[in-house]
């Protein structure tokens, strides 16, 4: 275990003593993760240049290309298995997968695809996937990725923005048993991203080159990537907030690596020989840290289509199947597995699992308890949270201390992580406040697409708290040195793990006839949380105009826009100048103290909400 190894090595008995040290000597932790993480290229002289989290630079001098330490190791060794509902298991060797990259990687090149330029995939969790962004990595290119499940709405705000020169998709994408195709979509997608100058087809095409037809040329390929700095940039995420489109989020592919690595490593115990599966779409930046774990000398396990079909218990079928040693879920489907009683150890042999990670929204006290009466005492829960933002974890599990009903463990090795008052001073143990981090770490993004003088990504992390990173969640310490989550400080919405701006949905819903005005709303709904959509229509609320309202989200953003409960209201709360106030009637639902309303026009419409809310709560 690296945790143990670092312990015995700095003399330490703790890891609290670890990570005390490793806040205090940021420049030798990260040194030394690079090396206990056996990352390959050349580390350089200097850790770091510059100072503070909008100044610091990692690794100035190095030349490495991840994609070597993705797929370094032993070419017979099983690095990646595939299950989807419409197709038998797939498997490939480290040495195939690097046969596919190279081929890949050759027909970018091919494509006229050059260091820095953007390529996109809107595909299933499939093996092309990994495939395709391994290649363009190897190549310097920038990849960025989306589900089948969004819309080509939703899509083009996304890609849009990055002007992407190769899309790769698929002809059709099943879920729940249905077969979803996709032809009429590509068309409207390419014709919204004019600088496309490929596209690729996963399956039949009469339109675009097939996936196949487009490696065939390249398939003698030698897989050679490019050595480039530390901080060229990897991947593009996308977070979306209250207003605007969906922001671009450029972060160093070195920076995610290390990072994510150093969290499976040490926190996770992923092991070389290790065998891991996160449930996760291409759309969320869990799938970025599961390809991640190949570093980590693991087999990593996709599994696309619903968790929940044929049966719920599809995910422990693969498990048992897989022999999984690490299985990482949202706390959503941890609750809905205990909401059906359902008793993986009564029907599948788990003998390796060692880890259950959860993350997307609060884990209750009761997942855990379901963990251990379930699965196993033995297996170690890790509740994580961080997010598209780092592409990682604040905090998360610690595999060498006792695990807490309720809680997460403790902070990230490297990152000095604290709760804060509003007014910047540290808030008491077991006292709510923002969950901020007062050390720079390694996948601090780079940039927002666009952002030219850094101005988006300086009032999004640091204009709160100058100085520190202030990550928007509502948090508390706790008397054991661990950490609860307590929803977004913000109106942002938090949907099985997969940020969602409420002005995606606002785009969508205020589109349809009779729709006056529209807010959504997260609100804690039993041990997670549901999406509250509030109306004001021309006519009251009709069972068909709430099918119209959920269908047009569902097609044109994704399913996971479609709010819990709809609700027609007689008006909305709105400052003077006439700007809707979400997180005034947040507060009211989410049942945290209400914060000044004297700069709303119509501050008595609020009553309206807290009697709805004291309703729904009864």
């Amino acid at each position: 275990m690296l945790m143990d190894s670092a312990l015995t090595r700095h003399g330490f008995v703790s890891f609290r003593e670890l990570h005390r040290w490793s806040i205090d000597n940021p420049d030798e932790f990260w040194r030394e993760a690079w090396d206990d993480l056996g990352i390959v290229g050349t580390q350089g002289e200097r850790t770091t240049r510059g100072s503070g989290f909008e100044g610091t630079e990692w690794f100035p001098d190095a030349r490495l290309n991840i994609v070597d330490s993705l797929l370094a190791g032993d070419p017979s060794f099983e690095a990646l298995i595939a299950h989807a509902e419409n197709s038998s298991r797939r498997s490939f060797t480290r040495g195939e997968l690097r046969a596919h990259v190279a081929a890949c990687a050759a027909a970018l090149r091919a494509s006229g695809v050059r260091v820095g330029e953007r390529v996109v995939a809107w595909t299933p969790n499939i093996t092309e996937t990994v495939i395709f962004a391994l290649g363009a990595l190897s190549i310097g290119a920038v990849v960025s990725t989306a589900s089948t499940d969004f819309g080509p709405a939703a899509l083009v705000d996304r890609f849009g923005q990055i002007e992407p020169t190769v899309l790769l998709t698929s002809a059709s994408y099943r879920y729940g048993g249905k077969e979803v195709q996709l032809a009429e979509s590509i068309e409207h997608v390419v014709s919204e991203l004019p600088t496309l100058t490929t596209v690729v087809v996963i399956g039949a095409s009469d339109t675009y080159p097939t996936w196949e037809n487009w490696l065939s040329p390249h398939r003698d390929a030698e897989l050679a990537p490019t050595p480039l700095p530390f901080n060229h940039p990897g991947f593009i995420l996308f977070s979306s907030g209250t207003t605007g489109r969906p922001k671009c989020i450029v972060h160093s592919a070195a920076g995610v690596m290390l990072k994510v690595l150093s969290e499976q490593g040490y926190h996770l115990d992923v092991r070389p020989g290790d065998t891991m599966l996160y449930a996760t779409t291409c759309g969320w930046m869990m799938w970025n840290w599961l390809v991640c774990g190949l570093g980590r000398g693991a087999t990593i396990v996709l599994c696309d289509g619903s968790p929940g079909y044929p049966d719920i218990s599809r995910l422990w079928s693969i498990a048992h199947e897989e022999r999984l040693t690490f299985l990482g879920v949202s706390a959503a489907l941890i609750d809905s597995w205990r909401r059906a009683a359902l008793e993986p150890r009564q029907k599948f042999n788990l003998p390796s699992l060692r880890t259950i990670a959860s993350t997307g929204s609060p884990l209750a006290a009761t997942g855990y308890d379901w963990v251990a009466d379930a699965v196993s005492p033995d297996v170690h829960v890790a509740s994580i949270a961080g997010g598209t933002d780092l592409c990682g974890c604040l905090v998360l599990g610690v595999d060498t201390e006792p695990v807490i009903r309720g809680e997460i463990q403790g902070p990230a090795l490297g990152l000095d992580v604290t709760v804060l008052r509003s007014d910047g001073t540290e808030a008491d143990v077991s006292e709510e406040g923002e969950l901020v981090c007062r050390t720079p770490f390694p996948s601090v993004p780079l940039a927002f697409w666009g952002d030219t003088d850094g101005s988006r990504r300086h009032g999004a992390y640091f204009d709160r708290f100058p100085g520190l990173w202030a990550h928007g969640d509502f948090a508390r310490r706790t008397p054991s040195a661990g950490f609860e989550i307590l929803g977004r400080l913000d109106a942002t919405l938090n949907v099985k793990g997969v940020r969602i701006g409420t002005a995606e949905i606002y785009r969508v819903v205020l589109s349809i006839p009779g729709v006056l005005e529209a807010m959504a709303i997260e609100q804690p709904h039993g041990d997670d949380a549901r999406v509250v959509l509030f109306v004001v229509l021309d006519q009251p609320l009709s069972v068909e105009m709430e099918g119209l309202v959920r269908s047009a989200l569902r097609t044109q953003a994704s399913p996971r826009h479609v709010p819990a409960v709809i609700v027609e209201v007689p008006e909305l709360p709105r400052t003077r100048s006439g700007k809707m106030t979400e997180l005034a009637v947040a507060d009211i639902v989410t049942g945290r103290p209400e914060r000044d309303t004297s700069s709303l026009a119509n501050p008595e419409c609020l009553t309206w909400f807290r009697d709805w809310t004291a309703a729904s709560k009864s």
